[in-house]
């Protein structure tokens, strides 16, 4: 099996929460999931598979620790290392609902990852995302704050998804 490197950004603590939650379900050693704000990007070469995650914050941003964080990614070859992207937002915020999935996608295109784990919206409303590309979803969105009902069933099927990609 390949080796998963797990690295998130989080202000209150949801997101750091849902990444032990996928470490969990995907048998990843704890020492495997990193905090990006105490870890530099180069760290995720010691890994074949890498899953980011982090919140939307204010008008739809990336989280600040994500945001320095990937910028240091992008300057990263990430040819033949395969990407997954998860985010937590709020419902709510309809024009902006987990903008973060979509932000690391787009800063993060050039450094030729093989993105995959794309998953569905549904049952969320919302207007607009990021988190969407041409009418696709690019990763894995959570709102644990408004529909924490949907979030166990969501990271179950998800990880399992991404188990079966990297077999």
């Amino acid at each position: 099996m390949k080796k998963i490197g797990i690295f998130y950004g989080s202000t209150t603590g949801t997101t750091a929460g849902i990444a032990a939650g996928i470490g969990r379900r995907l048998g990843v050693d704890p020492k495997d999931i990193h905090d990006v704000a105490e870890t530099a990007p180069s760290k995720t070469g010691d890994y074949d598979v890498i899953i980011l995650g982090a919140s939307t914050r204010g008008a739809g941003d990336l989280q600040e620790d994500m945001a320095t964080f990937v910028d240091g990614l992008a300057a990263i070859d990430l040819r033949g290392t395969l990407v997954a992207l998860f985010g937590c937002g709020d419902e709510s915020m309809a024009d902006t609902f987990c903008n973060s999935v979509g932000e690391m996608y787009h800063r993060l295109h050039a450094t030729h990852a093989q993105f995959f784990a794309p998953f569905d919206n549904d049952p969320y409303s919302y207007s607009s995302s990021k988190s969407d590309f041409k009418g696709m979803p690019l990763g894995l969105c959570i709102d644990q704050d408004n529909r924490p009902e949907l979030t166990e069933p969501r990271l179950d099927a998800w990880c399992e998804a991404i188990r079966q990609e990297i077999i």
